[in-house]
C-alpha cells in the first residue's frame, strides 16, 4: 500500500512506480470513480492509438475524402 497527500487545489500525485505499472504518460486522460469509499483511477485509451491499431474495414484515399467533403460543403453553403 503506498501513501501521498493532496496537494493545492486537490492536486493528487501518485507514486512514480505505480504510474509506471499503469503505464500512464504524463497529459493522458483517466477516469475517476469512487468504490466502496475508495477512488478508483483507470487509464483511458488514447483514441488515436485505439484507431491506428484496431483491424481495418475500409480503404478510402485522401482524394476521395476531400471530393466528399467538398460535396457536403457546397451543399451547405450553395
Amino acid at each position: 500500500m503506498k501513501e501521498g497527500k493532496v496537494a493545492k487545489k486537490f492536486a493528487l500525485y501518485p507514486p512514480r512506480d505505480l504510474v509506471s505499472r499503469l503505464g500512464l504518460k504524463e497529459g493522458q486522460r483517466v477516469r475517476y470513480e469512487i468504490e466502496d469509499g475508495k477512488l478508483v483511477v483507470e487509464p483511458l485509451p488514447d483514441p488515436i492509438e485505439v484507431a491506428l491499431r484496431s483491424k481495418k474495414w475500409m480503404k478510402v484515399t485522401a482524394r476521395e475524402i476531400e471530393s466528399e467533403s467538398e460535396k457536403e460543403q457546397s451543399e451547405l453553403y450553395a
